[in-house]
């Protein structure tokens, strides 16, 4: 596969809506996350329905920026896809009412050929597909070199909370629903859930992404009860500039599939 055609995969965008973003609640490690929104990004906008969706697990991995000298790849990927299809997710759907929906339907691994086809659970369709309205788009590039699951979720939130791209915009949250939002909520002392998962996707947002991010602490008594997010988008050239470094780091690194499947994962539910 030739560096145009990564380039032209990690250019694709994916969409979801609104409701998905700022009302799920599941808990899925970084490279779980990374390979759902590669899923998503297959997704035309033309699809009046899931297809079962074909790429290549070598295509996959250097997208993605993941090492394919493992010997036990299939493995690996097999058990992360399980690891995906078990998890449900938690649907607020108003008026105190919630549903549980799947992320995959089923998976198909052909090691033969090193294909891999997914159907996404049909019940995901209303969040995924035929969106008009409240919904959220953006470059799955940016998503692909976050180090933070943390990052992803939060990065998710501001996207679909900035409207009017040329403007500033101010949001307030309530600190417990912020955690919850960011699948944070294991954190129970607020300095924990700044050092560990806030401060850091704040940073690698700014650092890695076509937003600005700058927060504020607001207390009652020394209490923080809430915080501020102020949000602006880069200017063009500043946001090619990180494209281009985003893919040139993705070129030089050298991550095993084990350690991106599974250390990674493991470390975030020991925090």
């Amino acid at each position: 596969m030739d560096s145009n055609k990564i380039t032209e995969l990690r250019d694709r965008t994916v969409t979801k809506a609104n409701d998905l973003i700022q009302k799920s609640r599941f808990h899925l490690s970084l490279q779980q996350q990374k390979v759902v929104l590669y899923l998503i990004s297959q997704i035309s906008r033309n699809d009046s329905e899931f297809k079962l969706y074909q790429f290549s697990i070598l295509e996959f991995c250097r997208v993605c920026g993941i090492d394919t000298e493992s010997g036990s790849i299939y493995t690996n990927l097999k058990n992360s896809l399980q690891e995906i299809a078990n998890k449900s997710v938690w649907i607020d759907l108003g008026n105190r009412r919630h549903t549980l929906v799947r992320w995959i339907e089923k998976p198909y691994i052909d090691e033969r050929s090193g294909v891999i086809q997914i159907r996404l659970d049909r019940d995901m369709m209303p969040y995924l597909l035929g969106l008009k309205e409240k919904y959220t788009q953006y470059e799955l590039i940016y998503t692909l070199h976050f180090k933070s699951k943390y990052t992803i979720r939060l990065y998710e939130l501001i996207k679909s909370i900035h409207f009017h791209e040329l403007d500033e915009y101010e949001r307030v949250f309530d600190i417990e629903e912020l955690k919850n939002i960011m699948g944070a909520e294991t954190y129970s002392q607020t300095r924990d859930f700044k050092s560990r998962a806030l401060l850091p996707a704040v940073k690698e947002i700014n650092l890695y992404s076509d937003k600005d991010l700058k927060i504020e602490e607001i207390k009652r008594g020394r209490k923080i009860t809430h915080i501020k997010f102020r949000i602006a988008t880069k200017k063009i050239i500043e946001r090619l500039l990180i494209r281009r470094q985003i893919e040139k780091e993705m070129g030089m690194e050298q991550i095993t599939i084990w350690d991106t499947l599974y250390k990674t994962g493991d470390s975030e539910k020991n925090e």
